[in-house]
C-alpha cells in the first residue's frame, strides 16, 4: 500500500512506469518541506524490492525493514551521512566525499538482497558544485540495477546537468480536508486541534504529523504571536530591547517570519470579512482587534515589509539589522483594551 497523501498522479505515473517496466533511473522530486517527498521515494523504494504479491505491501520483512530504516539496498545520503556525530551540527552541504564515499563506491556493487539498489539524496540542493558534478557521473552511466532519488525544496539551486537527467515530479500541497482526514485518525484529538494543525500546515501533510505529536510547537507559536502582537503598543527602545533576544539562526528567523505574515494575512481577511479562510482560528478575537486598530494600506505596508526581509534573509543579510528595520516599519498604536493571546489556551 503506497502512504503517499494527495499526491494520486504522480503515484499511477510511477506505478504505471512499474508495471512497463520504463522506469527512468533517476528521479527529482521537488516541492515544500514536509510535504510527502520523502515518502514516495521510500514508496518507491518498497515497491521495487517488496516479496509482497501487490507491491509495496507494507507487511513483508523488506517493506518493514525499509521503514525502519534496516534495509542495505536504501541508501539515504543527507548532508550528515558518514559524518562523525560531532560534525553534524556544523554541516551545511553535501560533500564531494559523501557522494564519492556512498554513492560512486555504492553504484558499482549490485544488491545486497534486493532487485534494485535505492539512492536517496535528501535536500539534494545542498549538494556542493563538486558533489553535482560527481553524481554526474553516475547519472551519465547507470547500472540497471541503480535507481536515483532527489528530494529538494529548492530545484533551482541544482545544476541544470543534473536537472536533465532526471524525470522531474512536483509535490503540491496536499488538500486541506484529506489532513484533517489523516489527523482525526488518531484516536483523541480535539476536532478544534485538527482544524488548526491542518490550516497551519500549508498543504504539508508531513508538518501537520509532526506538530500533532509535538505539543512544544503550538505552545511556542502562542508565545511568538503573544510577544508579537504587544509590540504594536510598545515604544522604539522595547521594540529593539526584543530584537535583540530572537534567536540567531536563519531558519529559526524564517520561522518568526513566516508566523507573522500568516498573521497579517489573517488580519487582512478579517478586515474584508473573509472570516472564514482565516488560518490562525483559535484567534479570530485578537485578529479582530489587529484590524479595528489598523487601516488596510497599513496592513498591505507592513506585509510588503515581511516579504522584503524574507527575500533579504536568503541574501545573508545581518539578522539583527533586519529585524529593526521591521520594527521601524511595523505601525504603532496604542494598546485598545486586552488583545494579547493567552498562552495557556
Amino acid at each position: 500500500m503506497w502512504q503517499t497523501a494527495g499526491q494520486d498522479r504522480i503515484v499511477k505515473i510511477i506505478k504505471d512506469s512499474i508495471q512497463l517496466r520504463s522506469l527512468a533511473h533517476a528521479y527529482l522530486f521537488a516541492g515544500p518541506a514536509h510535504v510527502g517527498k520523502m515518502t514516495l521515494a521510500l514508496d518507491l523504494a518498497r515497491a521495487l524490492n517488496c516479496s509482497g504479491s501487490e507491491p509495496p505491501c507494507g507487511s513483508c520483512r523488506t517493506c518493514q525493514r525499509i521503514e525502519q530504516g534496516k534495509y542495505p539496498d536504501v541508501i539515504i545520503i543527507d548532508k550528515n551521512a558518514g559524518r562523525d556525530p560531532k560534525d553534524r551540527k556544523k554541516a551545511t552541504e553535501i560533500s564531494i566525499d559523501t557522494i564519492r564515499e556512498l554513492m560512486q563506491r555504492g553504484s558499482n556493487l549490485p544488491p545486497y538482497e534486493g532487485k534494485y539498489k535505492v539512492f536517496i539524496i535528501d535536500d539534494a540542493d545542498l549538494m556542493s558544485e563538486e558533489a553535482a558534478n560527481c553524481l554526474l557521473k553516475t547519472l551519465e552511466e547507470p547500472p540497471h540495477y541503480i535507481l536515483i532519488i532527489l528530494l529538494t525544496t529548492e530545484e533551482h539551486k541544482l545544476l541544470p546537468t543534473v536537472l536533465s537527467r532526471c524525470q522531474r515530479f512536483e509535490l503540491k500541497p496536499v488538500a486541506m480536508q484529506e489532513i484533517e482526514e489523516k489527523l482525526c485518525r488518531r484516536e483523541g484529538v480535539p476536532e478544534e486541534k485538527v482544524k488548526l494543525l491542518a490550516r497551519l500546515s500549508g498543504g504539508c501533510l508531513g508538518w501537520a504529523l509532526n506538530a500533532l505529536d509535538d505539543e512544544g510547537y503550538l505552545v511556542n507559536r502562542r508565545e511568538r504571536l503573544s510577544e508579537f502582537i504587544s509590540l504594536m503598543g510598545q515604544n522604539w527602545d522595547e521594540r529593539f530591547r526584543y530584537v535583540q533576544q530572537l534567536p540567531s539562526d536563519r531558519n529559526g528567523a524564517e520561522d518568526i517570519l513566516k508566523l507573522w505574515l500568516l498573521w497579517c494575512r489573517d488580519v487582512l481577511l478579517v478586515k474584508y470579512n473573509c472570516d472564514g479562510a482565516v488560518i490562525n482560528i483559535d484567534c479570530v478575537k485578537d485578529l479582530k482587534a489587529w484590524a479595528n486598530m489598523m487601516t488596510v494600506p497599513e496592513i498591505k505596508e507592513f506585509i510588503d515589509c515581511l516579504n522584503r526581509a524574507v527575500v533579504n534573509l536568503s541574501r545573508n543579510v545581518n539578522l539583527h539589522l533586519l529585524f529593526e528595520v521591521i520594527m521601524l516599519d511595523m505601525p504603532r498604536k496604542e494598546k485598545r483594551g486586552e488583545y494579547a493571546i493567552n498562552s495557556s489556551r
